[in-house]
């Protein structure tokens, strides 16, 4: 399972549904993006080291950014981006998971449902 970047965020915050949704998977993945957004986020070098204990002790991998991937990413942008509102970074998400053969959960499934080939689950908090 590929976690996108709302979702830990709500788990980040303390939710339990969240929390529930990571430890019932014993295969845990994000995107090299959800890392990039995830420390982004940090109000300060403090923040981002609890971020990055958090993804080691939980025993999150992080899939690299590939050839394809950005190839795949490229095309649901020239196809989806005026359409449905997909932005690069959802786009790099939702490549990961297709060319991972992995299943995204998401809160955000109105900018991925366009996208035919991605297994998603809806994530709510």
């Amino acid at each position: 399972m590929i976690f996108d970047t709302d979702v830990l965020i709500w788990l980040l915050r303390g939710n339990r549904k969240a929390a529930d949704a990571v430890d019932s998977e014993d295969a845990r993945s994000i995107s090299l993006v959800t890392y990039m957004e995830l420390l982004q986020g940090a109000r300060d070098r403090s923040e981002s080291r609890l971020i990055k204990a958090f993804l080691r002790d939980f025993g999150f991998s992080t899939r690299p950014l590939t050839e394809n991937i950005g190839h795949r990413a490229s095309i649901y942008i020239e196809e989806y981006a005026l359409s449905h509102a997909i932005g690069v970074a959802d786009a790099l998400v939702a490549a990961t998971a297709v060319e991972q053969g992995e299943t995204l959960l998401s809160g955000n499934t109105k900018h991925f449902k366009c996208i035919k080939e991605l297994e998603s689950k809806r994530f709510g908090p």
